[in-house]
């Protein structure tokens, strides 16, 4: 109740204002009936206003939004493809060198393979000709020979294979 006091005390005031407002108007020329038809004239308008050309151009606004958001999802998903690529691209490096590593390990034993068979027919090879060399030597020379005969004529016949 207290808040109305200030109100009541105001009244004097209000009526002040409202007699001001009619002098301003007077002054002025502001008709009722204009000021109602311009009213009624700005509401049309505003109505027209919001039906044929606000709401056409809120639909293209969020019909460039959409086509914004679209694009902007397209491009993510470039990104997403690339990045894919990118790494599709590092992981296939990888494997050609790990092929290539494992390639060289299996000619690197292979060389090592042939050199120990190389070497096993080298010395089968050096036994081979020792003993045609004795047997030949013997029977040009019609004796049997002793073993250091036999273990000397070796070691040259094997001199001889290796140069």
């Amino acid at each position: 109740m207290t808040f109305l006091i200030p109100l009541a005390a105001q009244g004097g005031a209000i009526d002040g204002l409202v007699e001001s407002a009619k002098q301003t108007g007077e002054v002025f020329g502001v008709n009722a009936w204009i000021l109602f038809s311009q009213i009624i004239s700005f509401s049309i308008v505003a109505f027209l206003l919001q039906k044929f050309a606000y709401k056409p151009i809120l639909t293209v606004l969020e019909t460039r939004r959409q086509k914004i958001a679209e694009g902007l999802a397209n491009a993510d998903a470039q990104r997403m493809i690339d990045e894919a690529r990118a790494s599709a691209q590092v992981v296939a490096d990888k494997r050609t060198q790990q092929a290539i590593a494992e390639a060289e390990q299996i000619i690197a034993k292979a060389r090592e393979a042939t050199g120990i068979e190389r070497e096993k027919i080298m010395t089968e090879l050096k036994r081979e000709v020792g003993r045609l060399v004795i047997d030949t030597t013997a029977r040009v020379t019609g004796r049997v020979l002793t073993q250091t005969d036999q273990k000397r004529i070796n070691e040259e016949a094997a001199r001889e294979v290796a140069a």
